[in-house]
């Protein structure tokens, strides 16, 4: 089988330069991306059809099947049942993970209208999560046959000790993050 090529970034580029500018003395020590979590929600009014098409999208996108989230209590203001199906997520490992990051660092975010770069906050802990508002710009999508644009949640998560490693260690390998200062914002 072989190596993804984001992996093979990752373990040629980005372990060492990680090593060089942060001071680690063991190779077990650098930050790495453990999952990728894929999660999408819709609401109660969705048809059982639009919750198919949706499942379909998600899966050849991630490249496994997704599982439905259902809900687990009623709320009548939503109009929602225990039992209804309300979300979908997938997990993502291994080669599927660093392909899916590939195309969603590489071809994903840049197909976006207007794309300046995807926001820098962490959650605290290494970890990244983005919302994308509609989950077209993957090229696995045909546009045509789709009615309603959903959007998404996709969570990195890293074995990183601060917000600082986590988002060196996305930079790294190639995520886009938006730059802050203020003379680069009035000149754009």
């Amino acid at each position: 089988m072989s190596v993804p090529s984001l992996k093979n970034t990752y373990l040629n580029e980005v372990v060492p330069a990680l090593r060089k500018s942060m001071g680690y003395t063991n190779i077990h020590q650098v930050p790495k991306i453990e999952k990728v979590v894929i999660n999408s929600s819709f609401g109660a009014e969705m048809d059982k059809n639009g919750v198919i098409e949706l499942r379909k999208d998600i899966a050849s996108l991630s490249g496994q099947s997704p599982v439905v989230v259902k809900a687990k209590m009623s709320v009548s203001n939503f109009k929602l049942r225990q039992g209804m199906p309300v979300g979908i997520k997938v997990t993502l490992r291994g080669n599927k993970m660093w392909d899916f990051l590939l195309r969603l660092i590489a071809i994903a975010l840049p197909n976006i209208r207007d794309f300046r770069g995807v926001p820098s906050k962490l959650d605290g802990q290494g970890n990244y999560t983005l919302g994308i508002t509609d989950h077209s710009i993957f090229p696995e999508i045909n546009v045509e046959r789709q009615r309603v644009n959903t959007g998404m949640d996709i969570s990195i998560v890293t074995n990183a000790n601060s917000d600082n490693e986590g988002a060196e260690l996305l930079k790294l390998l190639g995520v886009p993050f938006r730059k802050h200062s203020s003379s680069e914002q009035t000149a754009a």
